[in-house]
């Protein structure tokens, strides 16, 4: 009897203990073929958005861009169109989003500085013109008529956007700011704003963005600015440092910086960079 009660408990113990056993040992998962960077890769959460700083003078490209950013990533893309200036005070002040894209390398240039950008491309080429009223009804044809008593002009505010900021530029090059500043009447933060001034007729004449009239194609004309006599700028792209999607925020400036995105730039009048023009900066 002592014989079975001995061979029963040793039956016991033996069943606790593989029990045990199986209950302490880990599952093992297969990595079989699979690399560690793709097993980080498919446990990163896509962002439902991308939070991007743009010059509004860049929205139509970039509101086609964003439809087909999402059509073949499944990210939306939250802009935010102003001045490039503000847009640059508004990062440095709230340190979040995930892309800037400025009206020109200076802006990106002070951002860089400032070290609030990681990853950086350019997307195309801002060029400068004179932009009247349908019809010109103020026979303007050149930088010089500028100056010409009783012109109206409107310019870029130089401390909100590139455009005005660098119109001044064009205006020292030519030795003629002296004279336009005595026939400026208005100040526009965007270029939206100095289309509606010539549109309206507010005004006779502002120097803007060529891609720009696109806005009103009806009620306003524009004369070239000679290539010696002007300054042509690139668009840039960043992703900021604050970004917290930055693997998505890269793949973005990719796309806008690809063949399909600088298509759709010279759809709305842009040229695309790299570019034919000379002297380009």
């Amino acid at each position: 009897m002592k014989t079975i009660v001995i061979f029963i408990t040793t039956i016991v113990l033996c069943s606790v203990t593989a029990l045990g056993c199986i209950t302490d040992e880990p599952e093992q998962v297969s990595t079989v073929g699979v690399i560690a960077s793709e097993l980080t890769a498919s446990t990163a959460e896509k962002p439902q958005s991308l939070m991007v700083y743009c010059g509004v003078g860049m929205r139509k490209p970039m509101d086609e861009i964003g439809i087909l950013f999402k059509e073949k990533y499944g990210i939306s893309i939250d802009y935010n169109y102003a001045g490039s200036g503000h847009l640059l005070n508004q990062i440095e002040l709230a340190q979040m989003g995930d892309v800037y894209q400025p009206g020109a390398m200076y802006y990106l240039d002070i951002a860089r500085e400032k070290g609030f950008i990681d990853y950086e491309k350019l997307v195309a080429c801002h060029v400068p013109v004179i932009a009247v009223p349908k019809g010109n009804p103020a026979n303007l044809t050149c930088l010089a008529d500028l100056t010409k008593p009783g012109v109206r002009l409107a310019m870029g505010d130089p401390e909100a956007c590139a455009i005005g900021k660098l119109g001044n530029e064009i205006l020292e090059k030519n030795g003629i700011k002296d004279g336009v500043e005595e026939n400026t009447i208005a100040r526009g933060t965007t270029v939206n704003a100095l289309i509606v001034y010539v549109s309206t007729g507010d005004v006779d004449v502002a120097i803007t963005w060529r891609e720009s009239l696109l806005f009103a194609p009806d009620e306003t004309d524009v004369v070239e600015i000679p290539e010696n006599e002007n300054i042509i700028k690139t668009i840039p792209i960043g992703v900021l440092i604050f970004s917290e999607n930055k693997e998505y925020a890269r793949d973005f400036v990719d796309f806008v910086t690809s063949d399909e995105g600088k298509a759709v730039y010279g759809k709305y009048g842009f040229v695309p960079y790299p570019d034919e023009i000379q002297g380009v900066i």
